[in-house]
């Protein structure tokens, strides 16, 4: 019999990095300056990849659609994510609400994808993320949601709500068999 995988996948801005607010909205950073690291998160996949869970990061880049963040500077945040995280693989949403993509949360689209690719079980798999799209995306492809909570997101229900990456981390790491 085959063997499924678990994932985590996380949301970017937010759980990877800051949030940057803009105009009194939340928002993702549009250069490399502005892309500030969650405190824990290193760790936090660290130690995930030890436990032996895939790790992956979807993000809904609107900004892209609405030529306020040029395409290479994302391509640049995920270059540098790359290269001081552990993830398995970073998928990106460029697109806007009016484009309908199946892609962008909180459709599930990323999440089944990867795990398509992947033959992850998301029955037995994560989504952290800061709102409430990352969590109905993540309920809609069956997964165990985690929010962490912020004074953005109050309102927003999960299966679990902590405050910190790290407190996340523990959380699944302590629900293994």
């Amino acid at each position: 019999m085959y063997k499924y995988n678990r994932a985590v996948f996380l949301d970017r801005d937010g759980v990877v990095n800051e949030v940057i607010i803009r105009d009194g909205e939340v928002s993702g950073p549009h250069s490399l300056e502005e892309f500030i690291w969650v405190e824990g998160i290193k760790e936090a996949v660290n130690r995930l990849k030890a436990a032996s869970w895939y790790v992956f990061i979807i993000t809904n880049q609107p900004d892209i659609a609405r030529k306020k963040l040029d395409p290479i500077i994302s391509e640049e945040i995920s270059k540098t994510i790359y290269e001081h995280l552990l993830v398995d693989e970073i998928q990106v949403c460029p697109h806007d609400d009016h484009h309908n993509c199946a892609c962008r949360k909180p459709r599930p689209g990323m999440l089944l994808s990867l795990a398509w690719r992947w033959k992850i079980a998301l029955t037995e798999s994560f989504m952290i993320g800061d709102s409430w799209k990352d969590i109905a995306a993540g309920q809609s492809a069956h997964c165990q949601t985690i929010l962490l909570e912020r004074y953005y997101n109050k309102g927003t229900e999960a299966d679990f709500k902590v405050d910190t990456i790290l407190s996340a981390v523990e959380l699944i790491l302590s629900s293994q068999p």
